[in-house]
């Protein structure tokens, strides 16, 4: 048997949890027949949440997620920075 560390990080499980809120959201935008990437950019500049649908509860699931923190989430995936 090896005995071997297994790191647990509160910061990766809080963006996974995001990223499956949000992809939740995306769909539920997309099944409704939106943009989905101009709804949540709507949301984001405005904090307005009728730019989300209320389907699959994508609403109520965008509320409980601080904008900044997505947005760091966004920009760190995007210029892919740990």
């Amino acid at each position: 048997m090896h005995d071997q560390t297994v790191e647990f990080s509160l910061v990766d499980e809080k963006e996974a949890e995001l990223k499956k809120n949000l992809t939740v959201i995306f769909d539920a935008l997309k099944e409704k027949g939106y943009n989905p990437v101009n709804q949540i950019v709507g949301y984001i500049l405005s904090e307005d949440p009728t730019y989300i649908t209320t389907y699959n509860n994508a609403r109520s699931l965008i509320r409980h997620i601080d904008r900044d923190e997505l947005l760091q989430v966004l920009v760190k995936s995007y210029l892919k920075v740990k």
